[in-house]
């Protein structure tokens, strides 16, 4: 009996280890099932943690009012010769007696060399007054009448203009140099406001400029301007009395061989003061009041004029 149980015992060990056992190689192993393949389909990147580090701040569309526009510009070199100047008088006041007045421009040459032995220095001042448009007309005599033809206007004239130069303007300066600093009389003036129809406009401001040289608004006085040891200069200008109120300029120029080597400017101011400065403003500011006040002038000088010719005739 207790045979039978070790055997039947023994039995069932090796039944228990022939489940637990793997398939013998013999036998093809069962095909595997296939599963799908998913393909990713590839979507917009996720973006990166910013890095504040690199964090570009946004362009501005508009100025900003602390930064200056534009590149910043490179700073010019010195001139080795530059003009140190001031005048007598910064303003001229117009009184009911006014007949002209004297301005004086004087300075110095400031170097930081000695004074080049290769070229001389020339010396130019300028005065000009206010620009205004002009019309030129020429006249014709038709049918024994002098009556207006062509015409010509100037987009601004100086009212007033005076050069004064150590030499003569024509021999110191060169063309282009006056071209570009508007120097000489021709070029003070300005292009034409409209188009020309005339066959020569030249000739036209040309006849303005000899009118104006002949009244003394236009002058050119070579030799005018007093030059000491190539550093001391000084130039005086005779203002006449017919003198257009408003900001005058006044400009002096270094020049060698031709060409400008610095310059200086500074406004002259001329004003109606007193009682010229009054009705001056009354004329333009209440017109009506200027008129009856002219009216009445007028009428108490007239009935004046005929009592003292009254009491003249009874004597």
């Amino acid at each position: 009996m207790r045979a039978l149980i070790l055997c039947l015992a023994v039995m069932l060990g090796q039944g228990a280890l022939a489940q637990d056992a793997p398939p013998s190689s013999s036998q093809p192993p069962a095909p595997a099932q296939a599963t799908p393949r998913q393909e990713a389909i590839p979507g917009p990147a996720a973006p990166a943690p910013a890095n504040p580090a690199d964090t570009v701040p946004p362009i501005m569309s508009f100025p900003s009012p602390v930064t200056p526009r534009g590149m910043p510009e490179a700073p010019r070199p010195e001139a080795p010769e530059q003009v140190v100047a001031g005048m007598s008088s910064d303003a001229v006041s117009i009184t009911t007696s006014f007949d002209g007045s004297e301005i004086l421009l004087y300075g110095a040459v400031k170097r930081e060399t000695p004074i080049p032995a290769s070229s001389l220095l020339q010396v130019i001042a300028t005065v000009e007054g206010p620009s205004r448009s002009v019309t030129i007309r020429k006249k014709e005599r038709r049918l024994g009448i002098w009556v207006n033809a062509e015409s010509v206007v100037v987009g601004a004239a100086p009212s007033f203009y005076a050069v004064a130069t150590t030499a003569p303007l024509r021999l110191i300066l060169d063309p282009d140099e006056d071209a570009r600093f508007r120097i000489s009389i021709p070029t003070a003036m300005r292009a034409f406001a409209r188009p020309v129809d005339v066959e020569n406009p030249v000739d036209f401001t040309e006849a303005m400029i000899e009118m104006r040289m002949a009244e003394g608004s236009y002058r050119l006085d070579d030799g005018a301007v007093t030059l000491v040891d190539d550093t001391l200069f000084r130039a005086d200008f005779r203002l006449p009395a017919n003198l257009v109120e408003g900001t005058y300029k006044t400009r002096i120029f270094l020049v060698r061989e031709g060409r400008i080597i610095d310059s200086y400017s500074a406004p002259l101011e001329v004003r109606k003061v007193g009682l010229e400065r009054w009705l001056y403003r009354l004329a333009f500011d209440q017109p009506l009041i200027y008129g009856l006040m002219s009216l009445l002038l007028a009428a108490v000088a007239g009935w004046g004029a005929s009592a003292a010719f009254r009491a003249l005739q009874r004597e």
